[in-house]
């Protein structure tokens, strides 16, 4: 059976999604189906960030990173959530957004 780019794309957003939650961000959520927007975040639940989600075997990763910035607008810190098939979840960001993600994921899981 032949899933259409559409479906898999929908499929890893829910997928990251998942692995957010099992990390602890409980209302991780697909987000373009909520808001509807194309500069939307394909998901949404790690507040300051702006997430693509990448379900691909070859992966433009300056592409992907390009739009997470574009996209994010200066609003959020961009990154990408890329796997392959089979393969585990990889994390693309910014070096430049290094601290800023270090700053947000403490306060996310040292919360007391």
């Amino acid at each position: 059976m032949t899933i259409n780019s559409r479906q898999k794309g929908a499929a890893g957003e829910r997928e990251w999604a998942q692995f957010l939650r099992e990390l602890g961000i409980d209302h991780a959520r697909r987000g373009q189906q909520f808001s509807g927007g194309v500069d939307s975040p394909d998901v949404v639940g790690l507040a300051g960030t702006h997430c693509e989600v990448k379900r691909v075997e070859k992966l433009n990763v300056t592409n992907a990173m390009l739009q997470a910035i574009r996209d994010a607008n200066e609003q959020a810190l961009p990154y990408v959530a890329h796997r392959k098939n089979r393969e585990e979840w990889l994390v693309t960001i910014r070096a430049q957004d290094i601290i800023g993600f270090i700053e947000l994921l403490s306060g996310v899981f040292n919360k007391g």
